[in-house]
């Protein structure tokens, strides 16, 4: 299993993405035969100097065409290497255990930062190695590790020490992941294991026991104190249909008849038509369709270890909604009950993640000129998804937060809105684990009511001058006449 998989779901990059392609390897032993296989989908996040005591984050996909040299089938140990241009490689040595069981003992990602296509500005050309320990352990022999949510994983060495660059801090994400070591009879098996995030998504599927490996260096993972709320709940409205009114024909009394008189009217009987009975009519009402509750707020704290304070603070509620073409857009609240919070510190750049189990969003925030603002997010989560690494939003001056009770609406791509709610943010100098003091957003500020102000005066101005030039055309008009 993946002891991380209180981490589900990721990041993507730069513009709106679409992961649509698994990468499928085959290793055969030396006897011709399968003896590895392997079906994932998979990307990193890296951040890297790129000089002047600056750093950027750039995220890229795993190829779908990688070669496997490298990669070695024995009874005890195998291993899978994948190899893409240029000069990247992603492996992952796993072991035979005693007990019918396998795992992977680590995955180690090597990056070669002279690689400009990837890392733009980079000052440095060596090929850097990070490591995570351990990461799928008690795979059953003769099954395939299966897990289809979205895992990340956090490697290297350089994670999260306050005060100081985050260096070349290393996140990767899993998903779609189909793998199996130690394949007997060249066939691979049907039978499964799943990750702990696949079963504790499916209710009916009782999540299996894990012992949670060690990791070593990894910033910690520092869990929000859940709030319990309630997802809202769509009502489409009903159709109301309006009862028919119905109307009973009139009946006329016939007159009674004697022999050799004239026909009279029955005394005290006069012919009437019988009224016409209507039933009630329906009154038609139409319930309106429910609007989104507000999200509620969540309290997220980063801290570079147990022990410590925290380094990064927010609290917001936040909104997502994607619009798909002409349909009505996709909104939901995210939830803070499950929310996990991590990330790392850093002097320049600090990252906060927030996983849920539908969905995860990562904001990185930059430190220039001492003022830190949100620089990017990535979202990954079903139709949510979409990245935007080039923003400018939560400025305020190093040392101090930003806040922003109004509710708050920013387009992060053509399709995907982030709304935010309650919001208070500060990625750096945070003291005594409180927020400082605040610099608020125009909507929160004493100045926000002069704008409609402004706006009135403005018109009313514009109204006068039209009405004045209305009148002494008008008087010019009459004064080219003279009678005669």
């Amino acid at each position: 299993m993946f002891p991380y998989a209180l981490l589900v779901l990721f990041v993507s990059l730069g513009t709106e993405i679409q992961w649509s392609h698994a990468t499928v390897v085959s290793v055969n032993g030396t006897d011709g035969k399968l003896c590895l296989y392997a079906e994932l989908m998979m990307n990193f996040s890296v951040t890297y100097d790129i000089g002047g005591d600056k750093t950027e984050t750039v995220v890229f996909e795993l190829p779908d065409k990688v070669t496997t040299d490298g990669s070695v089938c024995e009874n005890t140990i195998s291993t899978l290497k994948l190899n893409f241009p240029t000069g990247h490689t992603w492996t992952v040595t796993f072991s035979n255990n005693s007990d019918k069981t396998y795992q992977a003992d680590a995955i180690t990602f090597e990056y070669n930062l002279s690689d400009r296509s990837f890392f733009p500005n980079s000052i440095s050309n060596e090929t850097v190695s990070v490591t995570v320990n351990k990461p799928i352990i008690d795979v059953g022999m003769d099954t395939c590790y299966s897990c289809k949510s979205q895992v990340v994983l956090p490697l290297g060495a350089q994670l999260a020490s306050p005060g100081s660059l985050p260096g070349d801090a290393v996140w990767q994400t899993l998903w779609n992941v189909l793998i199996q070591a130690f394949v007997s009879d060249g066939s691979k098996s049907e039978n499964t294991t799943p990750c702990a995030a696949d079963a504790t998504a499916d209710p009916t599927t009782a999540a299996p026991a894990t012992t949670v490996a060690p990791i070593t260096t990894v910033a910690p993972i520092t869990t929000v104190a859940p709030t319990t709320t309630v997802a809202p709940i769509t009502t489409v409205a009903p159709t109301t249909t309006v009862a028919p009114i119905t109307t009973v024909a009139p009946t006329t009394v016939a007159p009674t008849t004697s022999a050799g008189n004239a026909t009279t009217e029955a005394p005290g009987n006069v012919t009437t038509a019988a009224p016409a009975t209507t039933t009630p009519t329906t009154v038609p009402t139409t319930t309106p369709t429910p609007t989104m509750p507000p999200p509620v707020t969540g309290n997220y704290v980063i801290r570079p270890d147990e022990n410590s304070t925290a380094c990064l603070l927010a609290n917001f509620g936040l909104r997502l909604s994607f619009k798909q073409g002409e349909q009505k857009p996709l909104e939901m609240n995210l939830d803070p009950n499950g929310t996990v919070a991590s990330g790392i510190c850093g002097q320049n750049t600090s990252d906060l993640v927030l996983t849920s189990d539908t969905i995860t969003l990562m904001f990185t925030f930059t430190n220039e000129t001492n003022k830190f603002h949100l620089h990017a997010l990535n979202v990954t989560g079903g139709v949510f998804s979409g990245a935007n690494s080039n923003l400018s939003l939560w400025q305020a001056a190093v040392g101090s937060s930003y806040m922003c009770n109004k509710r708050q609406s920013f387009n992060i791509t053509d399709s995907l809105t982030l709304y935010t709610f309650d919001l208070r943010v500060q990625p750096f100098a945070v003291s005594q684990g409180v927020f400082s003091t605040a610099e608020e957003c125009f909507l929160d500020s004493d100045l926000s009511f002069l704008v409609p102000i402004a706006v009135g005066v403005a018109l009313s101005f514009l109204i006068i001058l039209v009405l004045i030039s209305y009148l002494i055309g008008r008087r010019k008009s009459r004064t080219g006449y003279h009678s005669v």
